[in-house]
C-alpha cells in the first residue's frame, strides 16, 4: 500500500487509512526512543455526573488487555530498563514509554493492546476507585486545589473545562464499569489517537513496523465535536472560599484565547514577564525561579506574599490567563489583590521596556531549549503542539514566534484580554475553626 507521508525538516508525518496520526522524528544519538500516544479526550469531553471518567479509564489501561496481563505492562517495560507513566488533561490522555531503540516492538504492541484490546474487569474497576477518590483526597489537601476548582466553576458557564479532570467523589463513587467502558470504547480509536515517536530509528522501517501492528485495527465511529462556545464574559465574577488552611490565597483568572491564536505567544510572554519565565511546551516541567519577574519584585520582595506565579496555558479552546499568590501571614487579601492588579495595570499604561523584554526573550528561550532535552521531551513537545494548535510544525515555529514578540505585542494583549470585564477573582480564606 502507498504511504502518504508529509516531510518537515525535523519530523515525518502520516495518517494510516484507519485513520491513526503517526508523527516520527528520528534522534539517532543514543540507542533510546520515547513513543507518546495521545487520544483527544480529556477533561472538555465529560459531562455533569461523569466528569473524572477520563483520568479513571488512564488508570485502567495500566491493567492489561488481551497480550499483556495486569502489571505485565509495566513489568515488561521496567525489566528492559526503560520507564513509563501517562496523564489526563483537559484536553488529551497521553501515554509515554521511553525505551531502548532495540524494544521499540514492545512500545508498538502495548501501545496496540491498549488502544482496542483492554477488558477493564468489574473488580479492577472498583478497586481503582479507591485510588482515584484518594488522589482527589490528596489534592484536597491543599488549598490551592479548592481556590482553584472553584474559579473555574465560576469562570465558566457553558464550557466543560469549569469541570476541571479529576472530578468530585459524588461523581466517583457513583461512576460504574459500565460508565468507563463506555467512555472507553467512545473516544479510543486509532482515528482519535496520534502516535509519536522520537528516538533511534530508521523512519521507512519503522512505519512498516506501525503498519503492522495497527492497520488491522478499524476506525471507530468519530466522536462527536464539542460545539458549546462560551459567551463573553461581561463583568467580574467573585468567589471567596472559606475553609481550613494555613494562611490567605488570591486568585485572578481572565479569560485568554486558544493556542491555535495569532496572540497566543505574546501571552506566554507577558505571563513571563509577570511571574518568571517558563517554557509553554516542557513535559515535567522547566519553570525559572522568576526573581526578576514583575510580581515576585512586587510581591515577594515587597513582603506580600510567599509565592507567586502567572501562567497562560496553550489549550484547544480559549482558556484562562492565571495570576495566583500566597499570602504571607496577616496580609490582607484586598491588599494583595490591589498589589497584583497595579503590575498588570502598569504594563497596560506603560508596556515593558526593552531591555526587559530582551531578558524575558532570552529566559524563555534557555527553558524551551532545557524543555526539549531527550527523546521523550521532543515527542511530547511534537504531540503535544500538533493536539493544542492543530499542526506539529508549530512544537518549532512557536518558539521561533516567541523570540518575536514585540513590546507593544506585549501591551497590547495586556490591555485586550486582562480587563475587569474577563476577570474572575477567588479569595481563599482560613476557616480552621477559632473563636473570633
Amino acid at each position: 500500500m502507498a504511504l502518504s507521508v508529509s516531510a518537515s525538516a525535523s519530523f515525518q508525518q502520516t495518517t494510516l487509512d484507519n485513520g491513526l496520526r503517526v508523527i516520527l522524528r528520528e534522534v539517532r544519538e543514543r540507542p533510546l526512543v520515547g513513543a507518546w500516544m495521545w487520544y483527544r479526550v480529556g477533561g472538555r469531553n465529560e459531562l455533569p455526573g461523569t466528569t473524572g471518567v477520563s483520568h479513571w479509564v488512564e488508570h485502567m489501561l495500566f491493567k492489561g488487555g488481551k497480550r499483556f496481563g495486569k502489571g505485565e505492562i509495566t513489568k515488561e517495560v521496567s525489566r528492559r530498563g526503560g520507564a513509563l507513566n501517562a496523564f489526563t488533561w483537559i484536553d488529551c490522555t497521553a501515554y509515554f514509554l521511553t525505551l531502548p531503540s532495540s524494544e521499540i516492538d514492545l512500545a508498538l504492541a502495548i501501545e496496540s493492546d491498549r488502544i482496542y484490546d483492554t477488558r477493564i474487569e468489574p473488580e479492577e474497576a472498583e478497586s481503582e476507585r479507591t485510588v482515584v477518590i484518594s488522589e482527589r483526597e490528596g489534592s484536597e489537601n491543599y488549598p490551592e486545589f479548592w481556590l482553584r476548582e472553584e474559579v473555574q466553576a465560576v469562570a465558566w458557564r457553558e464550557h466543560p473545562y469549569r469541570l476541571g479532570v479529576i472530578g468530585p467523589k459524588s461523581n466517583l463513587r457513583a461512576m460504574t464499569r459500565e460508565d468507563l467502558y463506555a467512555h472507553y470504547k467512545r473516544y479510543y480509536m486509532t482515528n482519535n489517537a496520534s502516535l509519536v515517536i522520537v528516538g533511534d530509528f530508521d523512519t521507512q522501517h519503522l512505519l512498516d513496523k506501525i503498519h503492522a501492528e495497527f492497520d488491522s485495527h478499524p476506525a471507530g465511529t468519530p466522536p462527536a465535536p464539542l460545539e458549546i462556545e462560551e459567551q463573553p464574559q461581561t463583568g467580574e465574577r467573585r468567589v471567596t472560599v472559606h475553609r481550613p488552611g494555613p494562611t490567605h490565597y488570591v486568585m485572578l483568572a481572565y479569560h485568554a484565547p486558544e493556542a491555535s491564536h495569532a496572540d497566543a505567544a505574546a501571552l506566554v510572554v507577558l505571563s513571563s514577564i509577570l511571574g518568571g519565565a517558563s517554557s509553554p511546551i516542557a513535559w515535567g516541567g522547566a519553570r525559572g525561579l522568576g526573581r526578576s519577574s514583575r510580581l515576585y519584585r512586587a510581591m515577594i520582595d515587597g513582603e506580600i506574599a510567599t509565592s507567586v506565579s502567572a501562567s497562560y496555558e496553550l489549550t484547544l479552546d480559549p482558556y484562562l490567563f492565571g495570576i495566583d499568590a500566597t499570602l504571607r501571614q496577616g496580609v490582607d487579601p484586598a491588599r494583595a489583590e490591589a498589589a497584583l492588579l497595579r503590575e498588570v495595570e502598569r504594563i497596560q499604561r506603560e508596556g515593558v521596556p526593552h531591555e526587559e523584554l530582551a531578558r524575558t526573550r532570552r529566559q524563555l528561550h534557555a527553558q524551551v531549549v532545557y524543555s526539549l532535552e531527550g527523546v521523550t521531551n521532543q515527542g511530547f513537545a511534537l504531540g503535544f503542539m500538533d493536539l493544542v494548535a492543530r499542526d506539529a510544525a508549530t512544537w518549532e515555529t512557536f518558539p521561533e514566534a516567541l523570540q518575536n514578540v514585540t513590546a507593544d505585542d506585549v501591551q497590547r494583549v495586556a490591555q485586550t484580554y486582562l480587563v475587569e470585564r474577563q476577570r474572575t477573582t477567588g479569595w481563599f480564606v482560613p476557616d480552621n475553626g477559632e473563636a473570633a
